[in-house]
């Protein structure tokens, strides 16, 4: 029989997991705010909500750090407290790929995107964001199911694990349309490695996302 997770805790681990969530996805609003400035080329905020990424990301490893360190060592748990830190890990590289992708548009002086890649381009970063909103869903969902186990429960955080997956392929399918119309186009060699560069660290926030949801399928399996 499962113990209750609430029972062995003052503090249910995902109550932290949650708010760890909720960082990456204001974090997610933020850069995609950072985006739009950027590719408009006039707007003048796209280092101030850097910065505001680069807070939001501290902020999440704070929170992090707390998470890591409210896992007494010999406690008993229903989930392996190494799954947690796995999962967590993934979670918060989503904001390590967010912070890579604004440092790497920021060393180019000049603002915008190629005329010919903006479409694309923003199909990318909106496919990006989905899976963002769905990793918040599922913890958010995964902390009722850690308390309560039942099997509806956990059907609903399954459901959310298979949408991410769809939309991290679709989020791969927007990375590759950019690369490729990247590559076939008469930009200059700097600009072609540059927005390769972009557009395969963008994608990997997909990745990262899907990556916990992988690790949170593991917990739910236990």
């Amino acid at each position: 029989m499962r113990i209750p997770f609430l029972s062995m805790f003052m503090t249910s681990p995902f109550d932290g997991l949650q708010e760890h969530a909720e960082k990456v996805k204001e974090c997610a609003w933020a850069f995609q705010q950072a985006i739009e400035c950027h590719v408009t080329e006039k707007c003048n905020s796209f280092e101030k909500l850097r910065q505001e990424v680069i807070t939001l990301e501290s902020e999440a490893d704070a929170i992090k750090r707390r998470i890591r360190g409210h896992l007494p060592k010999g406690t008993m748990m229903p989930v392996d407290k190494f799954q947690i830190f796995r999962y967590l890990r993934e979670q918060d590289s989503v904001l390590d790929a967010v912070e890579d992708a604004l440092d790497w548009i920021s060393f180019r002086s000049d603002p915008g995107i190629p005329k010919l890649l903006e479409k694309d381009f923003f199909l990318l970063v909106d496919a990006v964001i989905e899976p963002i909103e769905e990793l918040s869903k599922m913890v958010a969902e995964a902390r009722i199911y850690f308390k309560n186990f039942s099997n509806k429960q956990r059907d609903i955080v399954k459901k959310i694990i298979q949408n991410l997956r769809q939309k991290e392929h679709e989020a791969d399918k927007a990375e590759d349309a950019v690369k490729q119309k990247t590559f076939n186009s008469d930009l200059d060699p700097v600009t072609v490695f540059h927005m390769i560069r972009l557009s395969e660290t963008i994608g990997s926030i997909a990745d990262h996302a899907e990556n916990a949801g992988d690790m949170m399928r593991a917990m739910l399996s236990n």
